[in-house]
């Protein structure tokens, strides 16, 4: 694999490449990067592998290979903004919903507040990084009491602490670095929405590439419901004529009833009375996002103002895009209870392989990688979904896993040499040429794994999981005597599972997705062996627990994708 790999960097022919669990597919592609003359990114959907790399596998690799590389080549994480603390937050307050900013929220939020903004100062003064992965424990809405989306940004130019920002910091750090380590959603945002936001590059790495179009769709997905219109329409009212934000306010009011007289689904054509109410919107966002006044020379007012500018922006934005209806584009309502804030309209593009293939594999040499890319023992069903075409396959390709003897084959030829090269003739279609190997695994699960079903156990119903599965989880838990991964589909079954067992089981400590950050959770799982740790989509993929402590992995049920 690593010298398939090389061979793609130099040559800048696109690669798929499928290893087996634990084989070391990040060795296989890192010691090739660190060896690369130019910057080379790696793109993780999950940020577990995204710890891993920069916690363990960066480190372990450059310190083992000191001697050969001579000067040590620079690395850096690189994340979206609301993953960063925000000192304007931290220090000067969060807006509530009426725009006025507060010094700390009352309840039980407060706490978590203070020590999160403890933390930010304490990380400031040392230069760190301001990472949520490295805050103290703390619950999703603390966070956004710190933090701010790249919309509610004043921008380093304007913010009184531009020169100390987290975010922009990373950013230096990143524009410094050869080997760049970020997420799927910003190389979606930076490649196939053109916002600059990884600094430039022609080689990058899609590990977990089998979730890259699923993170690309979601990325590009919009949510427009009614209690955004209001929040916006509220903040707005702060710097607008009463005219302006009262009329957005209508707008939210109109669409609610268009909502509630449309059945919840997908939505081949806009019914007249919401395509009505959707126009409305995208009118009164527009004549409000116009109206804003010019900035003040008052950094909080400013910051107030950028927030609630940003927010009416979104709503311009989204129902814009969901009056064109573009062709290219699915929309469907989502139907929820009022107590949670009504029916909402999604919108998404149908498939993203089209803008894959212009704007990332025709300009940058890419490497996909994952345990899972084949699909019937084929590669076809995912390079298409992400740009490639299987007539662009290079004959020489390797399909059958653990044939290494040949991957040697594939460092020599040049099928058209890069993959970014177009044919010679501006107007013919691009050839974007790739191979597909399969390195397979050492591990032989026959004799080294056992697979144990509980037929016994009744259907998963809609209910949740029900007393008989949480007994079965309960024994095999004490069976193995902790030491337990548990993976389920939803997260309130992960808490039930974990509520149901430390009663039953006070002796063996029980840990739940949602305690704490993922990357505490992982340390203290993978650091005491009685410990078993519960959880969800975040678990399944990503997490590396060498050793003793991972013996037994439950599954719920198999999660299967939603229609």
């Amino acid at each position: 694999m690593a010298r398939a790999v090389r061979s793609a960097m130099e040559t800048g022919q696109h690669l798929m490449v499928q290893a087996g669990t634990g084989t070391g597919k990040s060795l296989a592609y890192l010691v090739p990067a660190v060896l690369h003359s130019d910057r080379v990114v790696v793109a993780t959907a999950t940020l577990a592998l995204q710890h891993q790399l920069v916690e363990r596998d960066i480190p372990a690799l450059l310190d083992a290979a000191a001697d050969l590389l001579g000067a040590r080549p620079s690395y850096a994480v690189l994340k979206g903004r609301s993953n960063y603390a925000c000192l304007h937050r931290v220090r000067d307050g969060a807006p509530d919903d009426q725009g006025a900013l507060v010094a700390l929220p009352t309840g039980s939020m407060g706490a978590e507040v203070l020590a999160l903004r403890k933390w930010a100062e304490s990380e400031s003064k040392a230069g760190g990084v301001g990472d949520r992965d490295s805050a103290p424990p703390h619950t999703d809405r603390p966070w956004q009491q710190v933090s701010v989306s790249h919309r509610e940004c004043l921008g380093a130019a304007k913010c009184p602490y531009g020169v100390e920002c987290f975010a922009e910091r990373a950013r230096d750090r990143a524009m410094a670095s050869r080997l760049i380590v970020t997420n799927h959603s910003l190389l979606a945002i930076d490649a196939v929405e053109g916002v600059p936001m990884i600094p430039e590059y022609d080689v990058v790495v899609v590990d977990e590439a089998h979730e890259l179009a699923a993170r690309v769709t979601q990325a590009a997905t919009d949510e427009l419901s009614v209690s955004m219109i209001e929040r916006a329409a509220r903040r707005a009212g702060n710097f607008l004529d009463e005219g302006e934000a009262e009329e957005l306010g209508d707008s939210a009011d109109a669409l609610r009833a268009a909502l509630d007289d449309t059945e919840a689904g997908r939505v081949d054509r806009l019914p007249e009375g919401l395509g009505a109410a959707l126009a409305m919107v995208r009118s009164a966002a527009r004549a409000a996002f116009s109206a804003f006044p010019k900035e003040s020379s008052d950094s909080d007012v400013n910051a107030a103002r950028q927030q609630a500018r940003g927010m009416v922006d979104e709503v311009r934005k989204i129902s814009e895009r969901l009056v064109e209806h573009d062709e290219a584009d699915v929309t469907w309502v989502a139907d929820r209870d009022r107590s949670r804030g009504g029916s909402q309209l999604f919108v998404a593009p149908l498939q993203v392989w089209g803008p894959l293939r212009d704007k990332l594999l025709s300009d940058k040499t890419v490497i996909f990688t994952s345990a899972t890319l084949k699909l019937g023992g084929d590669f076809t069903a995912l390079a298409t979904s992400i740009g490639l075409k299987p007539t662009e396959r290079a004959d020489h390709s390797i399909d059958t896993p653990g044939d290494v003897s040949a991957v040697a084959a594939v460092e020599v030829e040049d099928a058209g040499g890069s993959g970014a090269a177009a044919s010679g003739d501006d107007e013919a279609p691009r050839v974007l040429a790739w191979r597909g190997i399969d390195v397979g695994s050492p591990f032989d699960y026959q004799r080294q794994a056992m697979l144990y079903i509980a037929r016994h156990l009744p259907v998963p119903g809609r209910d949740g999981i029900g007393m008989s599965q949480l007994a079965e989880i309960q024994g095999l838990v004490q069976a193995a005597d902790g030491r337990t991964l548990g993976l389920f589909s939803s997260r309130r079954a992960a808490e039930t599972a974990a509520d149901a067992a430390r009663e039953a089981l006070p002796h063996l400590p029980i840990l739940c997705q949602g305690d704490g950050q993922l990357s505490h959770l992982q340390a203290e799982f993978l650091a005491n062996p009685a410990v078993s740790l519960f959880g969800t989509l975040s678990l399944w993929q990503g997490l590396d627990i060498p050793g003793p402590t991972c013996q037994l992995v439950i599954i719920d049920r198999i999660p299967f994708p939603r229609p």
